[in-house]
């Protein structure tokens, strides 16, 4: 009877595994796609990434409820709950990262009628394709319980961080050089903060893995540069 229960909660949890990945590839394609739209000024493209957050948001509804369906039905305790309760954490993360690449989408449109700033749309690029990467290593991770990865992913968070505050130091820069540029480089600011937040919550899902295999969180606060005042108030 017990080897029937385990079997089941095998196939219960392989089966969200494959939802999460799933999700999560979804995600890494919304963040270079928004990325990549926001570069060329392609309308069009920032468009299908607001549509396609739907499927996101679905996904993560069906996660939630296989997770809480399995939790009900096979009644799992010590590690097995804690991989099923740290599978609703990372589900919520990667909503949030997708909600942050269809913000950048929304702004497409309205850049494309300002001036570019030059650089800016590159570098943003740069940072996102960072955030990707480290959100392709915090789901491999997962699927491998790799405490080391996971670690990795967030030493790598000071990096995102470190881009973040050299492009406000550069919009800064910029407004302060030639008003007209404000208010695009208050649009570009606001998207490189929602990359650098989506490197906040891909950071906290390698946490999550680390709790997940380890049944504790990292001793260490993760390396984090403390963004300047202005920063924060623009």
């Amino acid at each position: 009877m017990n080897e029937h229960i385990s079997s089941a909660y095998d196939r219960d949890l392989e089966q969200i595994q494959t939802l999460i990945m799933k999700m999560g590839g979804m995600v890494e394609h919304a963040i270079l796609e928004s990325a990549k739209a926001l570069e060329v000024r392609d309308i069009e493209r920032a468009e299908v990434v607001r549509k396609d957050d739907k499927a996101i948001d679905a996904l993560e509804e069906q996660i939630n409820e296989a997770a809480a369906r399995t939790i009900a039905l096979r009644a799992p305790v010590s590690k097995d709950l804690r991989t099923l309760l740290s599978v609703l954490k990372l589900s919520a993360s990667l909503e949030r990262v997708g909600d942050y690449a269809k913000n950048i989408a929304k702004r497409t449109p309205i850049l494309a009628d300002l001036k570019p700033i030059s650089g800016a749309d590159s570098a943003l690029r740069r940072m996102s394709k960072e955030v990707q990467s480290m959100l392709g290593d915090a789901l491999d991770a997962y699927v491998r319980n790799d405490v080391e990865l996971a670690e990795s992913v967030r030493q790598r968070d000071l990096d995102v961080d470190q881009m973040y505050n050299a492009l406000f130091r550069e919009f800064l820069t910029f407004m302060m050089e030639d008003p007209r540029n404000i208010s695009a480089c208050m649009h570009m600011h606001f998207i490189a903060k929602n990359v650098e937040r989506m490197g906040d919550l891909v950071t906290n899902m390698a946490e999550q893995v680390i709790y997940m295999v380890k049944g504790e969180m990292p001793e260490d606060e993760r390396p984090k540069m403390s963004s300047t005042i202005a920063a924060e108030e623009i």
